[in-house]
Parts: C-alpha cells; structure tokens; sequence
C-alpha cells in the first residue's frame, strides 16, 4: 500500500543494511548466484514489505522481504505468495515467478523470496510522471484493470495445482467476521468504539448468510500501482504483491479496488490516501469500473455494495493497525503518525456508506 509516494529507487542502504554474503550463500545453496558487482536498490512506494533490484545469474531479479517486527495474521506471508506465483505464472502471464524462497529469518532478518523482475512502469498515487503526453490513462485505466482481473478470476485453480488455497467455503462471513473483530479491537477505549459496533452489525446482518457460490483465484490486494505497465505503451505487463492471495468471491477483489478508488466529491479521507490518480480531472468513476469488470468478466455486480462497505471498514482498520505498530516502535516511518485520524476518518465514512448517507 502507498500513500502519496513518488514513482523512484532509492539506495537499499538508506534504510535496511543489506548483508551480501548471507544472500549470496542461499543462493548458491539454491544453484544460482548473486552477483555482486550489480548495485542493489530498493522500490520506493509501499508501507510494509520491502523490494529490492538485485542481479541473479546475470539478469535482473526483484528480493521480497517481509517487514521486521509482529505482523498481523494472513498479511507478508511469502510462503504462500512463493507457492502461489509459482504454480499460476505458467496459466497466467501476468504473475511473475518465484524463483527462491527463503523461510530462515536468520538469514536478512525476516522471510523473503526471489522473484522474476518485470521491465516497466508504475502509476503510484497521482504521479502521473511515468506517462508520455500522448497516453490517455484515464480513458484506458478502466479496462487495463478491468481486462487482467477478469482474466485472473476465469483462472481454474485446480488446473493450476491451486484447488486447495485458502478456504473458500465461507469467505465473505468470515472476512466481515475477521474485520468487525479487529475494528473493535482498535476502536476500545474511544469514542469511535460505538461507530465499529454499529458497522460490525449492519456486516453481520448483510454478509453473515452470504450464499454465492462462485469461487475464483484473489489477489486481494488489485490496484494500479501493483500493476506493472509496458515500457512503450499503456498495457500490463506484471502483477505485483500476492502474498495474501486466496480462493473466494471474486467480486471481493473488485470490491477492495474501489475502495481505493477517489473521486472528486470523496471527503478527505479517501482523496487522502492517493492510492489512485482516480480523483483528478476526466478519470473515470467506481461505477464506470464496476461496469467496466462486468463487461469483461461477464459477471452479475449483485453484492458488490455490501462487498464494498466491508472493504472500507477493512480498509479503515488497517491504517490503524499500521498506526498501532508505529507507536509502538516497531515502524520508525513517521508517515504512520496521521494514520489513525486517517483511519477513523475512514470508518466513519464507512458508516456513512453503509446507511445511505454517501457514495
């Protein structure tokens, strides 16, 4: 996730100190080689796994580290993004490889992967510097996300050897179930307590007996800038950041997108987040996106509102988990000290959502 952060690398030794040698002996004891003489630097962007350009084998490779510290249950889990990435990027080329992985903290500190590097450009925020004057991205954006995630949703998972990730049976109850829980959690003590108990409801009113049955691979996670587009021309060429992929409704996948999705008459909260250049002039709307999937997948939108309120509150409680880990030291980024107005400022226009009182 980013917040208002520039499309740059920056020196890998700014803020983690990288060890060479551990590295280079797993390699090696994984038959390929580091090689040394390439730089290493580290993507800019994100607040929570760390990426870094290195050079295996003569060729360019992306090292996937998990943050330091305490990690929420589900979240930065490279095993499960190794397997994944592994066993779906030959049914679909968007996913790049996972050529390594790497479950010894001891080794850099915490888990990690090598993964296959794709060549290209990232949208992050409203910097729209990556672009030439002459792309049009808000009158493509639509269908380049629209176009890959019902690609990635029409995926048969058995076919792949993915038939028994995650637990799809039950998915939506659950979440809604799984985000209530820590919605209170973060909210006890305050005055915005009451405000998570009357959103925790209304999900378990219009979630808890959610009978779809339709199951597809998720991402989890599906935003532009995990979308890695072509050097020369507005097309994808990569996804990134799968390691909360999953089996499930995929209508969750195109209900956590617009929730990143600003718009111009947004409140603060969501034009805040700059997940999106989606609140600047002539972009399109979330029901354009909507429609746009729908179109591509061939898929029925009922649901989607309720799906989409619960990625908000979702949404809302993670920006106060990552508060709750700066302060308590285990982030230094000071970024982290606005997120927990931000985070309430986004469950109460969760609420608002949820009872009608906005869009």
């Amino acid at each position: 996730m980013t917040v208002g952060q520039k499309n740059e690398a920056s020196s890998i030794a700014e803020e983690w100190p990288f060890a060479p040698e551990p590295l280079a002996a797993f390699l090696a004891r994984a038959g390929r080689t580091l090689d040394h003489e390439v730089p290493a630097t580290r993507f800019s962007g994100g607040l929570a796994n760390l990426n870094y350009r290195i050079s295996v084998d003569g060729r360019p490779a992306v090292l996937r580290r998990a943050p330091s510290g305490p990690l929420p249950p589900g979240a930065h889990d490279m095993a499960r993004e190794h397997r994944v990435l592994s066993a779906l990027s030959p049914a679909f080329p968007l996913a790049p490889d996972s050529l390594a992985l790497c479950e010894d903290p001891e080794v850099l500190g915490a888990p990690f992967q090598i993964l296959e590097y794709r060549e290209g450009r990232t949208v992050r925020g409203d910097d729209l510097g990556v672009l030439r004057e002459d792309e049009d991205l808000p009158g493509a954006l639509c269908d380049l996300l629209a176009r890959p995630l019902a690609e990635l949703h029409a995926v048969d998972p058995d076919a792949c050897g993915l038939g028994d990730l995650g637990r799809p049976e039950g998915f939506v109850a659950r979440n809604a179930a799984r985000w209530s829980a820590r919605g209170a959690e973060l909210a006890e003590g305050r005055p915005e307590a009451r405000l998570a108990a009357d959103i925790s409801a209304w999900l378990d009113r219009k979630l808890a007996r959610w009978d779809r049955a339709e199951v597809s691979l998720l991402h989890c996670d599906f935003k532009l800038d995990n979308l890695i587009l072509a050097p020369d021309r507005l097309a994808p060429v990569g996804i990134v950041d799968w390691d909360m992929a999953t089996r499930g409704e995929p209508l969750f996948d195109l209900a956590t997108l617009l929730s990143y999705w600003s718009q111009p008459d947004d409140p603060e909260c969501l034009r805040e987040l700059g997940q999106m250049p989606t609140a600047l002039p002539g972009f399109p709307s979330r029901r354009d996106m909507a429609q746009a999937y729908a179109k591509a997948s061939g898929r029925s939108l009922d649901g989607l509102d309720d799906l989409y309120v619960l990625c908000l509150f979702k949404l809302s409680a993670i920006f106060l988990q990552l508060h709750a880990r700066w302060k308590s030291g285990a982030i230094g980024d000071d970024r982290y000290a606005r997120f927990e107005r931000l985070g309430f400022d986004l469950m109460t226009h969760t609420w608002d959502v949820a009872r009608g009182a906005a869009k």
